[in-house]
């Protein structure tokens, strides 16, 4: 959630940090905001609502400087309103700051500048941060190059929280200074100009050369130079990471939005993902892993740590890791992981999944594994990303940049990431029948296609959304694997439709759930588990007889006259067919919210990177 964007180079700085915070808004903001220096002089131009509404702020299209910071902001301390829109300044407005996360003292740091006669003009926590190095600034007697670096410096070790923050001074014009604490920052760099953002796809256009930064490393950059300092101030050297996404995945190609875009990239997505990982004739590669017999056969519990959509891949590879492995696996939502004191030792393997790599929640949970002594093993999206600087091991999806709020492409490369994982692990212990692996490894291969074949349902599926888009509740059924599915496909419907949505293993339904199906509702169930089709069948027959309409996802010859509507999916091994089942749920609650009149990519009150807990 924000998005922080900086240039400083040649150009004139407002049009490259709009257009930068247009490629932010994603992350879901409500105000927005840039500061630039101009005559050195500090300007700032900010209010509430979108984006666009910069451009027509008076006196922005006047705006010469070559130096600025930018920020879209989604409210925490404070309501949506023009006061508390970043970018921030000090008192006598020589300091201008943008900042990302939360400042969890910043009552005691208001509390201590009040006292000093500092004035705070708005709600917010970021306002302390530009009067303290206003602040340590003025106590500084020496007048050298490092005197602006030292107040920033001073200024973080007084911050409890999360920050990732861009600075700039009418008193250094052709400086600009960064730091981030469990808070994303990238700097990418090209000759004479420096660009700086939350999130990579902001600034691809510009470069795909860049600089990760870890924790409380502290940069000042000119137009031709970046230099690095660590918490003592002392220069360290960086290295350069090179970005290979191309920039068009990040842009709509014709769609009418990412989320649909996305969808129909899962072929390419889960193809980059399977990579040379797989093949049929020699065992999994994970170049990045070195993981061994002897310590997989030590390990008496495999925690999968994730939050959302992330959370619902390891639900789905739950059942291939303890089926593959003989290792137990316990899924659990990072925000609850920490606070229910979880049994972790060295005979713990602990996997923490985000598409961003930056979840403040599941980077958490990883510290806390970590100082229990179990290994850690990342899945993010995002090379470079905090989490995977965090943990032991880090693997990749190669998913490309991923836009739209609610998770697609991402969601099914992970649960074959997480599948691939599951036969890495048990080629090297060798507890598994080889023909169990072999056929697993076939329908891995194979699902590229077998995905482009599930996506030619969606006429249907934008036919039957015409019919049920008005509809307030909805339920979603399945057993088994199919169950880990619902979950998915209902958090779907919630995030961009807006509809109330539960989902159900449908043998609970004659628990308590089926008090609230009455005639007219829609059930939506998934079947492809032919162990549990009889079954499941049985229960949604239960809802049937009291009036609901039904939407069945299956892979199995079933009925088909007995429901309103039945997708079929091509044929694949129960481990992976949560990546066919669930495009037919993406697409419906796509055509949904669209029939709505929703912001497809934008849905309310919800963003893409969640880096504060």
């Amino acid at each position: 959630m924000c998005g922080i964007v900086g240039y400083i180079g040649n150009k004139k700085a407002c049009p490259i940090l709009i257009a930068g915070l247009s490629r932010l808004e994603y992350r879901g903001y409500d105000s927005a905001g840039i500061s630039t220096i101009e005559k050195n002089d500090l300007s700032i131009m900010k209010d509430k609502g979108r984006v666009k509404n910069l451009s027509n702020l008076e006196g922005i299209d006047n705006l010469e400087g070559t130096i600025g910071i930018a920020h879209t902001r989604w409210a925490t301390h404070g309501k949506p309103c023009k006061e508390n829109s970043h970018p921030h300044q000090d008192n006598s407005k020589t300091f201008s700051i943008v900042h990302n996360g939360i400042i969890e003292n910043y009552n005691e740091l208001r509390t201590f500048l009040t006292e000093k006669g500092y004035t705070f003009y708005s709600e917010t926590d970021t306002e302390v941060i530009p009067n303290l190095i206003h602040y340590y600034y003025s106590k500084d007697s020496q007048n050298d190059d490092l005197k602006f670096l030292r107040a920033v410096k001073n200024t973080c070790a007084d911050l409890k929280g999360s920050f990732a923050i861009e600075a700039i001074s009418k008193l250094y014009p052709n400086n600009m200074i960064v730091v981030r604490k469990d808070s994303p920052l990238v700097i990418g760099t090209c000759e004479d100009e420096k660009y700086l953002a939350s999130d990579i796809p902001a600034i691809l256009s510009y470069t795909k050369d860049f600089y990760l930064l870890d924790d409380l490393e502290f940069v000042v950059l000119t137009r031709n130079s970046a230099k690095f300092y660590n918490q003592d101030l002392e220069e360290i050297t960086k290295d350069t990471q090179t970005i290979e996404w191309n920039m068009s995945s990040a842009e709509k190609d014709g769609f009418d939005d990412f989320m649909l875009k996305e969808i129909n990239e899962q072929p390419t997505a889960i193809r980059e993902t399977i990579g040379a990982r797989i093949s049929l004739n020699s065992k999994c590669q994970f170049d990045e892993l070195s993981f061994t017999k002897d310590y997989l056969s030590s390990i008496n519990k495999i925690y999968i740590v994730a939050c959302g959509t992330a959370m619902h891949a390891g639900l789905s590879c739950k059942n291939a890791i303890e089926k593959l492995c003989k290792i137990p696996v316990e899924v659990d939502i990072a925000s609850e992981f920490r606070y229910r004191s979880p049994i972790i030792d060295e005979k713990t393997l602990c996997i923490f999944i985000s598409q961003s790599g930056e979840t403040a929640d599941t980077i958490a949970a990883l510290k806390l594994s970590k100082e229990s002594g179990a290994k850690t093993l990342a899945i993010s999206n995002v090379i470079g990303s905090s989490i995977t600087r965090e943990a032991d091991y880090s693997i990749y999806t190669h998913a490309g940049p991923e836009i739209a709020v609610a998770s697609t492409k991402a969601y099914t490369s992970q649960v074959v990431l997480l599948n691939i994982l599951a036969i890495y692990f048990a080629e090297i212990l060798e507890v598994c029948d080889e023909n169990l692996i072999i056929n697993l490894k076939q329908n891995i291969l194979e699902l590229p296609k077998k995905v482009e074949e599930a996506l030619k349902c969606t006429d249907i599926i934008k036919d039957f959304a015409k019919q049920i888009y008005l509809e307030k509740d909805m339920f979603f059924l399945g057993r088994g694997i199919d169950e880990t599915v619902a979950r998915e496909g209902s958090l779907k419907m919630k995030e961009i439709s807006y509809i109330h949505s539960e989902s159900y293993a449908a043998g609970e339904l004659k628990h308590g759930p089926i008090a609230l199906i009455e005639n007219g509702i829609t059930v939506i169930s998934i079947l492809t588990d032919e162990n549990l089709v009889k079954k499941t069948i049985s229960n949604i027959q239960e809802v049937i007889t009291r009036g609901a309409k039904t939407l069945v996802i299956t892979n199995q010859n079933i009925d088909k006259t007995m429901f309103d509507l039945v997708i079929n999916l091509p044929k694949t091994s129960s481990f992976v067919s949560p990546i066919l089942s669930i495009i037919p749920l993406q697409l419906l609650s796509y055509y949904i919210s669209k029939e709505k009149g929703l912001d497809v990519d934008k849905p309310r009150n919800l963003a893409k990177s969640v880096t504060v807990e």
